[in-house]
């Protein structure tokens, strides 16, 4: 139900509705939206102004009066919402719901509790008789009390001190009204007897002085009636106060045993809080170690010791479009070595390249990293490295590319920091090539990229066919048939070359 004729809106599907419809102070669905620096919105009739100053309730932003405005857009795109009556059957849009409950559920709201009631007479009787949140005078007004209290909150201000000091000054002053009221009927009393007695030889009595004795025994009887009913209320006053004292006394006690239990209940709290953000900072800690672990197990199982790579990059199009819209421009193969005690290097991808590449080549960069037996090797780094995008038909037509490192170059001295600057390769394939569909080097969303450091100097007619080696075969295999290959082609450099010479000494024969 509404706490305020101005506040939000109710309706029996608001759990249903989005969050930011509702006020942020009334919980109810916004009334005239407005919305303050931080972003949050409430009902303009619910702004919590202090000072021309609105601090927001949920996160505590401060914003100036002079800055709040109606949001007149947010307001146009909440008229669509579906809304469900709270008080009857009515269903429909909520630009529609504010006149639907004008024109059929006009209520009679209490100004002061929010209680609505049926019927005009109904109300006004609850207003003049009921309503604890009323502001209703004290009962000794006319005689100094002029306190406003909430009727709710009579029977405290009663028995409150200066309620009492009141009281007692309004009977001590009526006492004083009877005492001499008394007195005045006492010398009446006695002027009668003694005209009476002045007056005994004639036979006539004077009508108005019997009229003036009988007033004068009213009044008295009525000046003792007034004493004993102010005494007996002033009984049964103390006795309320003495019974209130006991009763005050009992809720202190049980007052301060309920603050020494909420202070013990506060302390264990505080004390669950400390050990439940323990266990969250031991459990995220545990998950990072895990989270580590596990990368090392992975990483240790592919990791290579005979100075090539084989580099499986899952999820191409996702980290795509992540270079792209520069989330995350590069990421980083796992590490592999020239030896178990040799150089340690990894390779690094640009997908939506980098530098003078940028959104027209994929760049792939050698990097050399630190390692444990750094201090045994020989530097700067002068190896040769070949990469190779494999194509993935079948049909060989794989992208290699091999530079040499530049011995001047801080990327090839020994590195200082765990990884040295990257080098490479920036227009290692064009874009076009593994994102048009149905791409050679990119299936079911997978990449694989050869990386091989060139430590046996290998013709560099050679370097294509190592690189496109089966890398199912094992290691040795692989070495074994490079070796092949390479006498293979030495073997016919040799048999061309007397045939070469034979055919220049004939030449040379017929010239002369």
């Amino acid at each position: 139900m509404n706490t305020s004729l101005n506040n939000g809106f109710d309706a029996k599907n608001i759990l249903c509705l989005d969050t930011k419809y509702k006020c942020l102070t009334c919980q109810l669905i916004l009334r005239n939206p407005v919305q303050i620096m931080c972003g949050h919105r409430l009902c303009y009739s619910c702004l919590p102004i202090e000072n021309n100053l609105i601090r927001c309730p949920k996160c505590s932003k401060v914003t100036s009066l002079s800055e709040i405005i109606l949001d007149k857009g947010f307001n146009n795109d909440m008229q669509q919402l579906p809304i469900l009556c709270h008080l009857c059957e009515w269903s429909g849009d909520f630009i529609n719901y504010e006149n639907h409950l004008a024109e059929l559920h006009q209520q009679y709201r209490c100004l002061f509790c929010n209680s609505i009631f049926t019927s005009a007479p109904s109300l006004q009787q609850h207003t003049e008789s009921m309503c604890s949140q009323m502001l209703v005078d004290c009962m000794l007004q006319p005689y100094g009390c002029n306190t406003k209290i909430l009727r709710c909150n009579q029977s405290e201000h009663y028995t409150s001190k200066m309620h009492q000091q009141i009281l007692v000054l309004c009977i001590l002053q009526c006492i004083t009204t009877l005492t001499v009221k008394n007195q005045n009927t006492i010398h009446m009393d006695a002027y009668v007897d003694r005209k009476r007695i002045d007056d005994s030889p004639k036979v006539t009595t004077d009508s108005s002085t019997i009229l003036e004795t009988d007033e004068s025994n009213v009044q008295q009887k009525d000046i003792t009636e007034t004493m004993n009913i102010l005494a007996g209320g002033t009984a049964v006053l103390n006795d309320d106060v003495q019974r209130l004292s006991s009763e005050s006394l009992q809720q202190s006690l049980l007052i301060e045993m309920s603050s020494q239990n909420l202070k013990a209940l506060k302390t264990s709290c505080e004390e669950s809080k400390n050990f439940m953000d323990a266990l969250s900072t031991n459990m995220s800690i545990l998950q990072q170690d895990c989270f580590s672990l596990k990368q090392k197990i992975e990483e240790s199982q592919s990791i290579s010791y005979d100075g090539t790579l084989l580099w499986k990059i899952s999820n191409v199009q996702e980290k795509m479009t992540d270079a792209q819209s520069e989330r995350q421009v590069s990421i980083y193969s796992p590490p592999f070595y020239s030896s178990p005690t040799g150089y340690k290097m990894c390779a690094r991808v640009y997908f939506y390249g980098d530098g003078n590449a940028r959104r027209t080549h994929m760049s792939l960069f050698f990097v050399l990293m630190r390692s444990a037996h750094d201090v045994l090797l020989s530097f700067p780094f002068t190896y040769k490295v070949t990469f190779c995008l494999f194509d993935q038909t079948g049909e060989q037509q794989h992208v290699i590319d091999t530079f040499r490192p530049d011995p001047k170059s801080s990327s090839f001295q020994k590195p200082q920091c765990d990884m040295n600057i990257a080098s490479g390769i920036p227009k290692f394939v064009q874009l076009d090539k593994i994102q048009q569909p149905n791409s050679r080097y990119v299936k079911e969303n997978v990449m694989f990229i050869r990386v091989m450091v060139d430590f046996a100097n290998l013709n560099k007619t050679m370097l294509p066919y190592a690189v496109s080696l089966n890398p199912g075969l094992p290691i040795y295999c692989q070495q074994r048939l490079i070796q092949q290959r390479a006498q293979l082609q030495s073997q016919k450099i040799s048999e061309t070359t007397p045939m070469n010479n034979h055919l220049n000494t004939n030449g040379n024969s017929s010239t002369e």
